[in-house]
């Protein structure tokens, strides 16, 4: 679609929020075009990153949601770690948990990096879908009293997680 068709669909929905996502944005040549657009139309962009692009390419005016990788997704060697100090005070993490392992790596980052400086209702953690009990993870967070946010895939609990669309 060309960006301005994009925009028309967007304008149709008559809502201020929109979220760009979906494997990496960033690697999308004009997705910085598009984001600039819509923000300049006056609505307020997310753009979720999987972290391997760097976030100088996309408009500090966006709210960036970074997904940081866990060792269990195979990618955290992917992580572009220079992107937790490019991070605004509007801007989120997300870690996606499959285990204990991910768990502890997720919160060492906390604790060694900048992101302990982050507002923890910024930081997110959310289970990989099927792989570890939410209230085990929940416990683990309590228990550390972890400066984050137990984050749910709310589409996968309230529609079949095996369907696309709705």
């Amino acid at each position: 679609m060309l960006i301005e068709d994009i925009v028309k669909n967007v304008d149709g929905f008559g809502c201020n929020l929109v979220e760009i996502t979906g494997g990496e944005p960033l690697i999308q040549q004009e997705t910085p075009l598009l984001a600039d657009l819509l923000l300049s139309r006056g609505y307020k962009v997310l753009v979720e990153t999987n972290g391997s692009v760097s976030l100088n390419v996309i408009s500090d005016r966006c709210i960036r949601i970074v997904d940081i990788k866990c060792p269990s997704s195979g990618e955290a060697k992917k992580n572009l770690l220079q992107n937790i100090d490019l991070l605004g005070k509007e801007d989120e993490i997300k870690f996606v948990i499959a285990d204990r392992i991910d768990y502890e790596f997720a919160k060492s980052m906390i604790a060694n990096s900048s992101l302990n400086k982050l507002d923890p209702l910024r930081i997110h953690f959310s289970s990989v879908y099927g792989s570890i009990k939410l209230d085990e993870l929940a416990s683990w967070m309590l228990k550390d009293k972890i400066g984050a946010r137990l984050s749910l895939q709310l589409h996968k609990i309230i529609w079949d997680p095996e369907k696309r669309g709705v």
